[in-house]
């Protein structure tokens, strides 16, 4: 097991793909020996980004995507002939890239993360953790972004104290369990397959 501790020094920000906005890229992964890294090279990426106006999501082909609300409430994105309900926070949707979507906020400004992967290149998961519990961890690679407060874990007998607003990456080279002691944090798990 690897752990690596990223703060909010460590992320950056970009435009998202149409320069609608802004995303902050908390953690990415590029194919091997990419040069320049860019939206072609992706393989995976963990994000944050605000949603302050209606509009149309950017068109990323090949590219699974899944989102939570983890600020605000009242986020719906409509494609044709279905709808994603974000309403609530920390609800996970699932879609694809290729979907046209176009976003309806009910109550005014939202903070979404995003976790989304090249198709066939890695099976993405994101869930929220709110309450103390156990849960197992494939192997790959695991973000716990804390979003409110210090959050506590421990994985494989390790405790880990990760700051509000830090995320602890951790690097798995076989499945383990973690168990989440304290605060609400996002995880996120890819999993390479090709």
């Amino acid at each position: 097991m690897k752990t690596t501790l990223l703060k909010p020094e460590d992320y950056t920000r970009a435009p998202w793909k149409n320069g609608g906005g802004i995303f902050t890229d908390i953690a990415d992964a590029h194919r091997p020996g990419t040069v320049v890294k860019n939206w072609d090279s992706l393989l995976w990426r963990f994000a944050s980004t605000p949603i302050v106006a209606p509009g149309p999501f950017s068109h990323m082909p090949g590219i699974d995507r899944l989102q939570m609300v983890i600020g605000g409430r009242g986020l719906v994105l409509k494609a044709e002939g279905q709808e994603f309900d974000e309403r609530e926070p920390f609800t996970t949707v699932r879609f694809t890239g290729e979907m046209e979507i176009v976003t309806e906020l009910e109550a005014g400004p939202v903070e979404v993360v995003n976790l989304m992967a090249r198709r066939g290149a890695a099976e993405i998961a994101l869930v929220a953790l709110k309450e103390p519990g156990e849960r197992s961890l494939p192997d790959g690679t695991h973000l716990v972004y804390a979003l409110s407060g210090d959050c506590g874990i421990r994985i494989s007998s390790e405790e880990f104290l990760v700051p509000g607003g830090c995320t602890l990456k951790i690097e798995l080279a076989e499945a383990s369990r973690l168990i989440f002691v304290s605060g609400l944090a996002v995880l996120g798990s890819i999993r390479l397959t090709g």
